[in-house]
């Protein structure tokens, strides 16, 4: 028996990030090769031709799983029964830009869209936010989500966790699939911490296999929280495919389960796990299955991770009062 389509929301979606998510989606990369879906793609009123010319690309490839497309620059109607919504549309930070005017400015996006998906998405709904500062605009839209299951609301750090993934293979000399158990913690931001002491490589601590601190501390870390920096400097815009590609691996994790034997890094509404503050968004590390995550306990963090670790959280907390304050939350 098919399966009933579900709603999938995204915004920005005539961006660079939302047209590289969008067939893939659209190919059933994200949600399984049998489940059926309907794009509903929300844009800025200026971008809506662009969005139409995407919508010609999509009916071109002639998806089997493509029941249908909706566009719109109101989000009352993309989020129209949606099961799903990646948020990729947000205001980038400008030049003379202070953090909390960002934050202010973006308040004003995520705070609508919680709303609308209150009011009109499925309340089980799973939320990914890929827009920055993706963990604080996901808190945000979770605050405005009145009546929405809190623990689907979600930022990511896949892509640091994949980032994070290749440094290592690179380093050794191995293939992806052989570095497991990468852990993200903390914010999507410059204090970002990858943990290598808990990751494996062929079933043995990464961190013990590298045998190399000042690699770790000089290269590894400063290398993972500035790669978007980077990108934007050697290709002169920031992150697209790659960004997608998280998303796309985000929450098809998620929704399909993780691999036996491993983990992946996904920034959740902290539950006070490893002392960070509750009620946060922060990276963990975090198992899936039947549609549900679960954060990896028991972890042994020393003293050089616990550092690390708290310095992200802080700033974290350091955001939440910022949004407090311009009464964003």
């Amino acid at each position: 028996m098919s399966k009933k389509p579900v709603n999938v929301t995204i915004t920005g979606a005539a961006g660079q990030i939302g047209y590289a998510l969008l067939f893939r989606i659209a190919s059933g990369q994200m949600l399984g090769a049998d489940q059926p879906v309907t794009l509903r793609l929300l844009e800025i009123t200026p971008a809506l031709g662009a969005l139409d010319g995407v919508h010609m690309e999509l009916d071109d490839c002639a998806f089997p799983l493509l029941e249908g497309v909706v566009k719109t620059d109101d989000a009352n109607i993309a989020f129209e029964g949606s099961d799903y919504a990646l948020l990729v549309g947000a205001m980038p930070r400008k030049d003379g830009m202070e953090r909390a005017d960002l934050l202010e400015a973006n308040g004003g996006i995520f705070g609508p869209q919680g709303q609308a998906m209150a009011e009109h998405a499925n309340p089980n709904i799973k939320v990914l936010v890929v827009g920055n500062p993706a963990n604080t605009n996901a808190l945000i839209a979770q605050s405005a989500g009145t009546g929405l299951n809190p623990r689907n609301f979600t930022a990511m750090t896949r892509l640091d966790h994949n980032r994070a993934k290749s440094q290592v293979a690179s380093k050794l000399g191995v293939s992806i699939d052989q570095v497991k158990k990468m852990t993200i913690w903390g914010n999507h931001s410059a204090t970002q911490y990858p943990d290598l002491f808990n990751c494996e490589v062929n079933g043995a601590s990464a961190a013990e296999t590298i045998n190399d601190q000042q690699w770790l501390e000089e290269n590894f870390i400063p290398t993972v929280q500035q790669r978007g920096a980077a990108i934007i400097k050697a290709r002169g815009a920031s992150s697209a495919a790659s960004a997608a590609n998280a998303a796309i691996d985000h929450m098809r994790d998620w929704e399909l389960g993780t691999p036996d034997g491993d983990w992946v890094s996904m920034a959740v509404p902290s539950d006070g796990s490893y002392e960070i503050p509750e009620g946060i968004i922060s990276s963990f590390p975090v198992t899936c299955a039947n549609g549900d995550y679960s954060i990896v306990q028991g972890l042994n963090l020393g003293d050089f991770s616990r550092e690390r670790i708290n310095t992200s959280a802080e700033e974290l907390v350091t955001e939440r009062n910022t949004v407090t304050e311009l009464g964003l939350i």
